[in-house]
């Protein structure tokens, strides 16, 4: 069974810089495409990021292209959401996905093509 558990999410001011953990357990996490989505009070889940099951591509949301960056460690199972010069407007609930996609170039950033879930972890950017 497939698990995945975000964490380090907090409260950080505006400008200031976060990293998100995935760690998976049940399945080796460098397998499967990750992506992070987030959903913010009031409005929908939308896609910050992604990166390719051999960590070769990487793609992000325009609102985050230039801060945030996406990175594995494989011997630690695990996938880092880094997230640099914060905005108010980037405070939400964190997730991290994953799928096993047939091709290893395959990336989407789109919620129905995930079937492997995180809990969350909440982000508050704020003075």
């Amino acid at each position: 069974q497939v698990q995945l558990v975000e964490s380090g999410g907090g409260l950080v001011q505006p400008g200031g810089s976060l990293r998100l953990s995935c760690a998976a357990s049940g399945v080796t996490l460098e397998n499967y495409a990750v992506a992070w989505f987030r959903q913010a009070p009031g409005k929908e889940r939308e896609g910050v990021g992604c990166i390719s099951r051999l960590g070769d591509y990487t793609y992000y949301a325009d609102s985050v292209t230039d801060r945030f960056s996406i990175f594995r460690d494989n011997p630690r199972n695990t996938v880092y959401l880094q997230m640099n010069s914060l905005k108010p407007e980037d405070t939400a609930v964190y997730y991290c996905a994953a799928q096993n996609f047939y091709s290893s170039d395959y990336l989407p950033l789109r919620e129905y093509e995930y079937h492997h879930w995180g809990q969350g972890t909440q982000v508050t950017v704020s003075s």
